[in-house]
Parts: C-alpha cells; structure tokens; sequence
C-alpha cells in the first residue's frame, strides 16, 4: 500500500511540476513581468520536482511507513502551491502567505521522519 501510494503521488507530483516548471520558463513572463516572481516560480517547480523524485525512491525502497510520503505530498502542495498562487496574483491569494513555510516545514519533516526505524 504504501509503495502504491507513494508511486501515485510521485506521479502526480512530478506530471504537474513538469507542466509548471515548463509553463515558468516558455509562458509565465508574458503575464509576470518581474524576474524575481519568475524565480519564485522556478524555485517553486524545483522543489517540486526534487520531492516528486523522493516519492518515487522511497516508493521503490519498500519502506512501509506513509510518514514521509504523506508529508512530503502535503509539504509540497503547501509549498509550492501557494508560491505559484502568490505569483500569479499576489493580492488575491495573499493569505497563502503564511502557507508557504509551512510546507517546508512539512518537507523538512518528512526528510526527519526517514531517520525513524
């Protein structure tokens, strides 16, 4: 169950930091125009990415605890996500603000809960 689970997200994860990541460098500076927004935004799809690829090792280790996954899926939704909305429309989502540490926190987390047995 947990290897399915963990697969399915890195799935997800990855298909959608892919189109992301892509849409940040061929279309977002037609609709942001500040570089540092644009950065955001690649940074946001690299930690996407890099996640994506935790979920599908820990998928292939057999490890059976769903910590770190589920974590590493939260965190990464939290943190991402709210990047990507922020940038996007900085006024309208700006209560995401406070999200977005928070899913590095959740990140973090899941890479401390590897250290359990």
């Amino acid at each position: 169950m947990t290897s399915i689970f963990a697969l399915r997200c890195a799935a997800i994860v990855g298909a959608t930091g892919v189109a992301f990541g892509a849409y940040g460098a061929h279309g977002l500076k037609k609709f942001v125009p500040e570089p540092e927004k644009v950065e955001m935004w690649g940074t946001a799809s690299r930690y996407q990415l890099i996640h994506a690829a935790a979920l599908l090792a820990i998928s292939a280790s057999g490890r059976r605890s769903l910590i770190a996954p589920v974590l590493w899926t939260a965190g990464t939704l939290m943190f991402s996500g709210s990047i990507y909305c922020l940038v996007l429309d900085n006024q309208r989502f700006k209560a995401l603000g406070p999200v977005t540490p928070l899913g590095g926190l959740l990140l973090i987390a899941g890479w401390l809960s590897l250290l359990a047995p």
